[in-house]
């Protein structure tokens, strides 16, 4: 087997959960579930194609409450009636050995009302997302908010209940737990907004919750990760010192990881282009080996994968394991020449990527002329 360090196993140390290896499948939106969030054996057959070869595969966005849901065909935890389908999403995700990680959250303002049913989007404060089409939300009240963090709390309870090995808290991407923290979307005067402090509030009250309910309710050791997207470029908006302000209180809590968000794992301040250091840098020292951090980004050879490798804890690729499923496998055979990094068409019932999927992929890439086809589709 090569010598490369991405294949080498780790050991997370405040549970004693041990990966095969340090690459890591992000969770990556792919719209296959029932339209009540009831996951469906399409989806069943994509997760399964692409474990046994990773050390850890986290799954798409899981919404824990009705108003959570961002889009159509999104998983959903919010309901024990989901039960039965998430018990066999975990194990095709745990074949060979692969560690499966449900990642939880609420859409908060980022939905629309046809989406939700008729009902009005939900965010820390009445302040619209500053992008085309979104709606302006009503700001949850303060017994909401205590509710939504229980409702963190049962989601994490389901995915104990269905077999997965840890659940990933939701806290980037402009999402709900990012629009508490966010002095964009958070206008706040209460306990829940305002000082830096406050809006740092619901975001850990989320941890803890989901912490406790481990304790409490799971017999094995389970995972609890958290995701950030490190800094936002609206005015006012997330800045990487406040990022930095939220990692130091993050890293005293219960959690097991950090999963850092962004398009480049070497990436620089957007807001500060003066700064030459890279933010997984900023936070890696932050964290000071208190967590494990899981770098993402622009990640598709072996070589990109081991330069991440030796910087960071774990490894996500993300678009390149729906092209090359078993890419882990093929760079332990040192079948390196044989990796696909371009698709046809015609391979996309082979991949289990589904219409749905393919326009949530383009979407996030500018496009389907901006995917890896061998053969662009129109």
């Amino acid at each position: 087997m090569p010598n490369y360090k991405f294949l080498e196993p780790f050991t997370f140390a405040n549970k004693a959960v041990t990966l095969k290896n340090r690459v890591v499948i992000p969770p990556m939106t792919e719209r296959m579930s029932f339209e009540d969030g009831v996951v469906t054996s399409d989806e069943i057959a994509y997760y399964a194609k692409r474990a046994g070869g990773v050390g850890m595969f986290i799954t798409g966005v899981a919404n824990v409450n009705a108003l959570g849901k961002g889009f159509e065909g999104e998983l959903s935890v919010a309901d024990d009636k989901c039960l039965p389908q998430l018990e066999k999403l975990a194990a095709a995700m745990k074949q060979g050995g692969t560690k499966a990680i449900l990642q939880i959250f609420s859409a908060g303002r980022m939905t629309n009302s046809k989406i939700l049913r008729g009902r009005q989007p939900v965010n820390a404060s009445t302040v619209a997302a500053p992008r085309p089409g979104y709606e302006t939300p009503r700001a949850l009240s303060a017994e909401e908010i205590l509710q939504t963090i229980k409702d963190f709390g049962a989601a994490t309870r389901r995915a104990i209940a269905a077999g997965f090995d840890g659940v990933e808290l939701h806290g980037a991407n402009t999402y709900l737990i990012q629009q508490f923290f966010s002095p964009h979307s958070n206008r706040r005067d209460d306990e829940w907004g305002g000082s830096l402090q406050k809006r740092m509030k619901f975001p850990l009250a989320v941890v803890n919750e989901a912490a406790q309910t481990i304790e409490k309710y799971s017999k094995h050791p389970f995972l609890l990760g958290y995701r950030i997207s490190p800094e936002e470029l609206e005015e006012p908006g997330i800045t990487v010192a406040d990022t930095l302000a939220l990692v130091h209180e993050l890293k005293q809590t219960k959690l097991d990881y950090l999963h850092v968000s962004q398009g480049d794992v070497w990436q620089k301040s957007q807001r500060e282009p003066q700064k030459a250091e890279f933010i997984n840098e900023q936070i890696k020292d932050e964290l000071n080996g208190a967590l494990p951090q899981i770098v993402v980004g622009g990640i598709k050879t072996p070589q990109q994968a081991q330069q991440a490798a030796e910087s960071y804890d774990l490894v996500a690729l993300g678009h390149e394991l729906l092209w090359e499923p078993k890419w882990v496998q093929k760079v332990e055979a040192g079948e390196e020449s044989a990796l696909r990094y371009h698709v046809s068409s015609a391979e996309l019932d082979e991949l289990g990527i589904t219409p749905t999927f393919l326009q949530m992929i383009g979407a996030t890439t500018g496009g389907t002329a901006n995917l890896p086809w061998t053969k662009n589709i129109k």
